[in-house]
């Protein structure tokens, strides 16, 4: 344990710039305090002390600002930067060399909906090593996020990740893979409304040419007469095109 704790303090002093020395990780770094904590209420737990190890947890959440399960397995070199508002669920794992960012909640998703019914199960994600989740981010359910995976400030992951990825959004989806950009396979709706109504656009402008055209040829005389411009019919909210889906709430 106490090895595990000084490479623990080598760690935040390492990858934290602005860690002046390790007695400062010591007495001023919520994470390192939340993760030495969790060690000791891990133990009892795995101990079946599991009253005396939700105590322990508890006064480490009212202490840190950290909310981390005693029954959750953290690797080595674990990082909670800033902290506050992490919380991680009791069927988490993480690897590691992970890095997790303030406001970060590691839940169990649906499952917690179901109440006692999951009581034993996974329900909660499992990390890889070397992640990195960046502040607010969610990641919800039993999923697996792999090895040295980025995921952006705010994303709400719901599926698993491969190694070596980069994920951002809601829902969380891979921009990047191996260092290499992946197509996006989310449909941007709004972007798909707006290349709608450019196609419509421009058959509209090809058909003002033509009519246009048409009547010069002709040479009319007489003016047009003004055509009666009835209400347009409400358009069916079922409609598949992409335009009806964005005015109809899917993108508003």
């Amino acid at each position: 344990m106490l090895r595990r704790i000084r490479e623990n303090i080598d760690a935040i002093f390492d990858q934290d710039p602005a860690a002046r020395s390790r007695l400062e990780v010591v007495l001023c770094y919520p994470g390192f305090h939340a993760v030495t904590l969790h060690q000791l209420s891990h133990m009892l737990w795995t101990h079946d002390f599991y009253t005396l190890a939700r105590c322990v947890s508890h006064f480490s959440r009212v202490w840190t600002g950290i909310e981390i399960h005693p029954g959750a397995t953290l690797g080595r070199r674990v990082f909670i930067d800033h902290g506050m508002g992490v919380v991680v669920g009791e069927t988490t794992i993480i690897g590691d060399d992970v890095t997790i960012y303030q406001g970060v909640t590691l839940g169990a998703g649906a499952a917690a909906r179901m109440g006692s019914a999951t009581r034993g199960t996974k329900r909660h994600p499992t990390l890889g090593n070397g992640v990195v989740v960046g502040s607010g981010a969610e990641i919800q359910g039993d999923i697996m996020v792999g090895d040295n995976v980025r995921i952006a400030s705010g994303s709400i992951l719901l599926k698993d990740v491969p190694d070596n990825s980069v994920v951002v959004g809601v829902p969380g989806r891979v921009i990047y893979r191996d260092g290499q950009k992946v197509k996006d396979e989310v449909p941007d709706i709004e972007a798909e409304a707006i290349k709608s109504l450019k196609d419509k656009v421009r058959k509209l402008e090809k058909q003002l040419q033509s009519v246009t055209a048409c009547i010069e040829s002709l040479q009319l005389s007489t003016p047009v007469a003004p055509v009666n411009e009835e209400e347009e019919a409400p358009t069916s909210p079922t409609s598949t095109d992409p335009v009806d889906v964005f005015l109809h709430g899917a993108g508003i």
